[in-house]
């Protein structure tokens, strides 16, 4: 998703409700599913209610998962044609901290190779750049302190790809992303949680949702998707949005943090029986105050 402005100021409540269908070409005779769906508590985000209706009806179970994502889990051992998946959540939101004061750049190494911070400073599979890409960034960052250097990654980021919807796929790579100069904001996040690891700074991979009208009227049903976005730590975790060149905001909304997408995928499961068709996902906002 792509915003000219997602907006700050006061503090929201917002409704989210998060639909995915997908339909077979014959019976699929079982299925084993995790969801990723339900918005986290944190500072800025608080999580009235959150449930998950799921058709055909099973019994699900959840647990926090090593990254600290709620995961909802459930099988389906009866035949079925299609399966629907509905998350609603209500979230309130606020605007961020204040940043948190930097380390020294030897503080921060010090910190990648004696914490668990040393997960979020490794390359994975999505998040691998040559050394063209390495070297811009090395050069933009060049004399900056930890925060204004991660501004500089999401920026040369920003320039570098353009945001162009559909111009990839969920198993786009970040230098994939950077060779064909655009991509999507999976792509736009994975290339710059790729470029702040090759700097120095820990990075991880943000998913949850933005609002893409802030200025939409409180009662009013809005039309979205989800959308990423990464966190770096300097002294703290910190968040950016590579895509809209801005901190999130009240209209952001974090569901899951990891060292990439496929650490915090919404829906994945494997099933036993015919072909199914790509899932229809919708995402419907609702902004109550």
């Amino acid at each position: 998703m792509s915003a000219e402005d997602v907006g700050e100021g006061a503090g929201r409540r917002l409704r989210i409700r998060h639909e995915t269908r997908v339909e077979y070409a014959g019976a699929a005779s079982s299925s084993h599913n995790e969801l990723r769906m339900t918005p986290l508590t944190l500072p800025a985000q608080t999580t009235l209610d959150a449930r998950i209706e799921i058709g055909p009806a099973a019994q699900s179970w959840s647990y926090w998962d090593y990254w600290g994502t709620r995961v909802t889990s459930f099988d389906l051992m009866e035949p079925h044609e299609r399966l629907t998946v509905v998350a609603t959540s209500l979230v309130e939101t606020a605007p961020p901290p204040p940043l948190p004061e930097a380390p020294a750049w030897e503080a921060i190494a010090d910190a990648l190779n004696a914490t668990r911070l040393a997960e979020f400073g490794f390359a994975t599979r999505r998040t691998t750049v040559e050394d063209g890409p390495e070297e811009e960034a090395r050069a933009a960052v060049r004399g900056l302190g930890p925060h204004d250097a991660a501004l500089a990654v999401a920026g040369l980021v920003r320039d570098r790809v353009a945001y162009l919807a559909g111009s990839t796929g969920v198993h786009t790579g970040a230098q994939e992303a950077w060779t064909q100069r655009a991509g999507v904001c999976q792509d736009i996040a994975h290339l710059t949680v790729a470029l702040l690891r090759r700097v120095g700074l820990p990075a991880r991979y943000v998913s949850g949702y933005l609002h893409p009208d802030p200025e939409a009227e409180p009662g009013r049903v809005v039309a979205g998707e989800s959308h990423a976005w990464v966190e770096y730590w300097a002294g703290g975790w910190v968040g950016y949005d590579p895509t809209n060149r801005t901190r999130p905001g009240v209209s952001h909304v974090v569901v899951a943090r990891g060292r990439e997408y496929g650490d915090v995928v919404p829906h994945k499961g494997v099933y036993h029986g015919a072909p199914s068709g790509p899932p229809r996902v919708t995402v419907e906002f609702t902004r109550l105050t």
